[in-house]
């Protein structure tokens, strides 16, 4: 019988060897620098060799100015973060994967940036909610100062130029990060954006900076290159939050994004195959498929449950899968599904606990054999 999941997908300029992907997932290891390292390089390199078609790496910074959210985070905003970034996606692309760079704003939802004390959102309202400790950070946010149209420019600027230095370091693509709670998302946050002016304060006008963005990211990296966004309604200071109009807003901001140059819409949620937006109504990944006008979409939560991927692929309610914790717990998840051998169940006290940098005991991970 044939497994939907692990048949080969075109993704843009892509060829994937199965539906399985790595969900992006902060670990902040990279050193003080920003500079990745060899920790990151073996941890990344797992994946690979455990039969993961392609890795979308954790949120990488795209600036030495207002962009990095945690310490320890890892840059693409110079000359020797793109070197450094340069071995680790060797090593993926060397066993048999594809490396997505994930470029990411942290905003108001900063916890820890080396070049400036000062945030910055949409609006001077701080985030809910109170820091990360798992990130070195604890206590409420800051109250970020409101971006001027010099910001706004500035951002633009940034993720292009991130997007050259990813292209640069080898990557195959790279993910523009407008979900959970970070700058973008901000953007399409009722009560973060307080805006009035072409970016504020509807859904509809926090939209115009997710297109900017993706036409400065598109026209730098020229078509052989894949570009994505990621997209959420929950944050990491406000998990349980919902759009307003829920499926509304949904086919408004798919609709918009499916009518830019990008390859594919990554969504998250707590339950990938869970409706949305109250009972009765589509997943995200349904809305993105429903409204995204025929773009890729890549599902993510707690899809590391075989027959619920499986049923997604085969019902097109999205056509990749994307693994994030399940992942962390078993770096070769899709040779272990293929196997038929059971998965182990992820321990957030001995990967994320007490503070989420890569273990070495993660690395000493014996993969299974295909």
């Amino acid at each position: 019988m044939t497994k939907h999941v692990f048949s080969s997908y075109t993704l843009g300029p892509l060829s994937l060897k199965n539906r399985y992907l790595v969900a992006p997932m902060t670990r902040i290891s990279a050193e003080e620098n920003g500079s990745a390292n060899d920790t990151m390089t073996r941890y990344y390199e797992r994946f690979a060799k455990g039969g993961f078609a392609a890795i979308i790496s954790e949120g990488i910074y795209i600036d030495r100015l207002y962009s990095q959210g945690y310490r320890n985070q890892p840059g693409l905003a110079s000359e020797e973060h793109v070197e450094a970034w340069k071995d680790v996606v060797s090593a993926v692309k060397n066993n048999g994967a594809k490396m997505i760079a994930q470029l990411m704003h942290a905003g108001g939802q900063s916890q820890a940036n080396a070049y400036t004390e000062t945030t910055v959102g949409p609006s001077s309202t701080a985030p809910k909610g109170e820091q990360l400790g798992f990130y070195h950070s604890s206590g409420p946010y800051k109250t970020p100062k409101a971006m001027d149209a010099k910001d706004i420019e500035q951002v633009i600027h940034a993720f292009e130029a991130a997007a050259v230095n990813a292209k640069k370091a080898g990557f195959d693509g790279v993910e523009i990060h407008g979900a959970n709670g970070y700058l973008l998302d901000e953007f399409l946050t009722d009560y973060l954006n307080n805006r009035n002016d072409d970016y504020g304060p509807s859904i509809e006008k926090g939209l115009n900076l997710f297109v900017r963005v993706i036409e400065a990211v598109r026209k730098t990296t020229g078509p052989d290159f894949t570009v994505g966004v990621r997209i959420s309604q929950g944050k990491v200071s406000d998990q349980i939050y919902k759009w307003a109009n829920g499926e509304n807003d949904a086919a408004l901001i798919f609709s918009t994004l499916g009518k830019t140059d990008i390859d594919y819409i990554h969504v998250t949620d707590k339950d990938g195959s869970a409706p949305g937006f109250g009972e009765g109504t589509k997943s995200l990944a349904e809305a993105a498929k429903a409204f995204g006008k025929g773009k890729t979409v890549i599902a993510n939560g707690m899809l590391h449950d075989f027959e619920k991927a499986e049923t997604i692929i085969k019902n097109g309610q999205a056509d990749l899968i994307s693994i994030g914790t399940g992942a962390l717990a078993n770096p070769d998840l899709p040779l272990l599904l293929e196997k038929g051998e059971p998965l182990k169940p992820f321990q957030p006290q001995e990967i994320l606990m007490p503070i989420a940098y890569i273990k070495e005991a993660e690395l000493e991970y014996e993969l299974v054999n295909k």
